[in-house]
């Protein structure tokens, strides 16, 4: 079992696109989208599911009215301005509470208990040409990498169960909990970055994150025509921290339409330089450690 994790750094590179265009080249693969504040692959590979599981992400609380005597006391000491007075009424906002019991532990008349909060939700099933994972953050839910590590472990439960050898993890933007959680544990690491100012400075601290992980992540440059000069000094900054540049990518508008299509690039246009490019980079990336 193989599992790749694909991230970026940040929005906007192309991470998706191509990560969807690697599990549609050839022979079957389990995709994980482990993006799980804005999962989108599932919009184009349309998987047929077959389980749904609840991911209980925390507590909230929750106000007995009956017992409540308007004393204020959880108002004056939440910290999170949660719990409010209307109409002589406490309330407490699901969405601003942040699940820490401590109004629970200090009301005087116990009318205020923790109730799990499984609004978040973790999916699979079968797509075009394999399984694919996927996990969706309740709406206001903190991520704590927690949903992305349970969509991983569902990824390798299918993977073993139907001996399919490569898992492909779809990471999120940035550098926080999430991309942690994705990049932790997996075989190899595959940075997809673009000739921008914020692109060089983003992609810079990804390959820290990642290289302090143990890995030495593998690099695309995508976009790379859009500003040569930029793509030179993502070049100057992977030889310095000798980091392996698997490929360049041009821009090219036929991806959005692709997309648009609901069809990844590669298969739109199979032999388009994109696709050709990107079939190479993909098998230096199963072939080399």
């Amino acid at each position: 079992m193989t599992q790749i994790a694909i991230i970026s750094g940040k929005g906007g590179t192309g991470k998706s696109s191509i990560t969807a265009a690697f599990a549609t080249l050839d022979g079957q693969v389990v995709v994980a989208d482990c993006d799980v504040d804005a999962a989108n692959l599932y919009l184009l590979f349309k998987p047929d599911i077959e389980e749904e599981e609840a991911f209980t992400s925390g507590h909230k609380a929750v106000i007995n009215n009956d017992l409540c005597t308007v004393c204020g006391f959880c108002i004056d000491k939440c910290r999170f301005d949660a719990i409010s007075l209307e109409d002589k009424i406490v309330t407490i906002d699901e969405i601003s509470c942040e699940g820490c019991f401590l109004c629970a532990r200090i009301c005087p008349e116990n009318a205020i208990s923790m109730i799990p909060d499984n609004g978040s939700r973790l999916y699979s099933g079968t797509f075009r040409n394999g399984w694919m994972v996927y996990g969706r953050l309740a709406p206001g839910e903190e991520n704590t990498g927690k949903l992305v590590n349970s969509v991983r472990e569902k990824a390798k439960q299918i993977s073993a169960k139907h001996n399919i050898d490569v898992i492909v993890l779809d990471g999120p933007p940035g550098i926080g909990c999430p991309v942690i959680s994705t990049v932790t544990g997996v075989d190899k690491v595959i940075i997809v970055t673009e000739p921008t100012i914020s692109g060089l400075l983003d992609f810079e601290r990804a390959a820290e994150i990642v290289l302090k992980s143990g890995h030495k992540p593998i690099v695309i440059i995508n976009k790379w025509d859009l500003n040569p000069l930029m793509t030179n000094q993502i070049r100057d900054l992977c030889l310095q921290k000798n980091i392996t540049i698997a490929g360049l990518l041009p821009f090219d508008s036929i991806v959005v339409e692709a997309m648009v299509r609901e069809k990844t690039i590669t298969e739109f246009e199979s032999e388009n330089e994109i696709s050709t490019e990107l079939r190479r980079i993909w098998n230096y990336i199963l072939n080399n450690n």
